[in-house]
């Protein structure tokens, strides 16, 4: 089968190419659900979603989106079963290796962001392995947040900033929205323009809270195993039909 080129494709469909968001963010939902629906255990369901993953990546660095930010594993979903966060962590390790030379490869750099110190030495040492050799890519941007909330992060960049202050090297009356931007995780990552919910949920969950302030929504019904790169150019279809004020207004075109 001859491989799709996926500009060329989500340009026939009509995305402009030129106003394509910089920044796509996703929240990766419904592998549980999917695997029930075919009596297999949730994890076979997190290991098809795996599958897409690496198309969304490959496909998003060949549109030409320079950063794709996925929500991997959050500080709450340590309450899940034992048996299933043991195996998320260790799908996590095993993909990190495994996908790794295709990312070089691709010109992909990849980044995590979360409370990394937390999890066990040797999935630590994998992702800053992966974070080390790719850190020169170019192409695109992948970010996955792993051990991550959008609070813990706040919280993070709120106890860093007290210790500068604490230090005599930052003033509190000089304390602005950049200054707390500068100590997030990824502080030169550009906010994310659109950010995608997979099975029909209609929240954030705790996802980069700080950074979509002015994101736009796309919830769509599909499962995150089945999601495509056809879902993908309809959710950029429905981003690029929108107009952004972010708390603005917009003037009508010839009013006074």
């Amino acid at each position: 089968m001859q491989a799709i080129d996926w500009r060329e494709e989500a340009a026939r469909r009509g995305v402009d190419l030129s106003r394509l968001p910089r920044h796509i963010a996703m929240i990766m939902d419904g592998n549980g659900r999917w695997a029930r629906a075919r009596g297999l255990h949730r994890l076979v369901g997190h290991a098809n979603g795996h599958s897409t993953v690496r198309r969304m990546v490959l496909g998003c660095a060949e549109l030409g989106i320079e950063a794709i930010s996925l929500y991997t594993f959050s500080t709450e979903n340590w309450r899940r079963p034992q048996e299933e966060v043991e195996g998320l962590m260790r799908l996590l390790e095993r993909s990190a290796r495994e996908e790794l030379p295709v990312m070089m490869r691709n010109g992909v750099q990849i980044r995590f962001s979360g409370r990394i110190e937390e999890l066990a030495p040797e999935l630590q040492a994998v992702l800053r392995r992966a974070e080390q050799l790719t850190a020169h890519n170019r192409r695109i941007i992948l970010h996955l947040a792993i051990n991550y909330g959008g609070r813990a992060e706040i919280v993070d960049a709120i106890r860093a900033i007290a210790h500068q202050v604490q230090a005599g090297r930052l003033s509190p009356d000089a304390i602005d929205e950049d200054t707390v931007q500068a100590f997030l995780y990824q502080p030169d990552l550009p906010d994310p323009d659109l950010l995608i919910r997979t099975a029909g949920e209609r929240r954030t969950s705790n996802f980069l809270i700080w950074q979509t302030a002015y994101t736009e929504l796309y919830i769509t019904p599909v499962l995150w195993p089945d999601f495509t790169m056809e879902h993908l150019i309809e959710a950029i279809l429905d981003y690029q039909g929108r107009q952004r004020k972010f708390g603005g207004v917009l003037e009508a075109v010839g009013s006074e």
